[in-house]
């Protein structure tokens, strides 16, 4: 985990106080992010159970399609991985996505390309004073509320997987 316990995103996320009894068991780790992109919808997995689901998620501005080149604007499709977090984004935190891989690197250099890279899941941009940009805003990475990428950043560790789905 990045910071602090796991508990406290349990807490949030059972809508729990600090001025109940009993503290909450901790939050399972979590060992995969699901994205289906589509459905503009973001899960988080421990094992064979589903422990947390975001919605609304936000893509590049051209959601359809897997990523392929630098500046396509689109987010990747495939299998990843979180390798690191910047607590220092120009957006509201930020953990980066492990694009591009292998393939990706090897269909755009057979084209002259870049695959282009620093895809990350992040919050809302710094400059924003409150609330969302509206609709699907980044270059390619998935943009969450800031609520939503503090209880990642608390929940997800580096090396956690994530498949992101058409």
């Amino acid at each position: 985990m990045r910071r602090g316990s796991k508990l406290a995103p349990l807490l949030l996320l059972l809508g729990i106080g600090a001025t109940d009894a009993e503290p909450a068991p901790p939050l399972p780790e979590i060992d995969l992010i699901r994205v289906r992109k589509a459905a503009r919808l973001m899960e988080l997995w421990s094992g064979d159970w589903l422990v947390h689901r975001i919605e609304h998620i936000q893509l590049g501005d051209e959601p359809t399609g897997p990523k392929r080149f630098e500046g396509d604007e689109r987010t990747p499709e495939g299998r990843y991985e979180i390798d690191w977090g910047n607590p220092a984004s120009a957006y509201h935190l930020s953990l980066h996505i492990s694009y591009p891989g292998p393939q990706d690197r090897a269909y755009a250099q057979a084209r002259g390309r870049s695959p282009g890279g620093m895809i990350m899941i992040h919050g809302q941009p710094n400059s924003l004073p409150q609330g969302r940009v509206p609709g699907d805003w980044t270059d390619g990475c998935i943009a969450v509320s800031n609520d939503e990428i503090e209880f990642l950043w608390e929940s997800v560790g580096d090396g956690t997987a994530i498949e992101i789905l058409p």
